[in-house]
């Protein structure tokens, strides 16, 4: 192994159980239904664990918003109409 290899290796630290409390707080905090975003949310809890930082830094991100009024007209939806615009 080449040193550079080497002291990046001993630079990884464990895992802070107390930030991904933090980051699922965050999460659930969040003006949609617990659990919703599935995969998503469990991924955005990695990388505040790697980061360390509830608001990680992300570099050449895409956003894609798909929306719909999840039975807004029907009564049955747990949010008003004005969190789907």
């Amino acid at each position: 192994m080449t040193k550079r290899l080497i002291s990046v290796i001993k630079a990884i630290e464990p895992i802070d159980n107390k930030i991904i409390k933090k980051a699922q707080l965050k999460i659930d905090s969040l003006t949609k239904p617990q659990g919703s975003l599935g995969r998503l949310e469990e991924l955005a809890k990695r990388i505040t664990e790697i980061t360390r930082n509830l608001n990680p830094p992300i570099k050449n991100k895409v956003i894609v918003t798909i929306v719909g009024d999840h039975g807004v007209d029907e009564g049955v939806s747990a949010y008003p109409q004005e969190v789907t615009a």
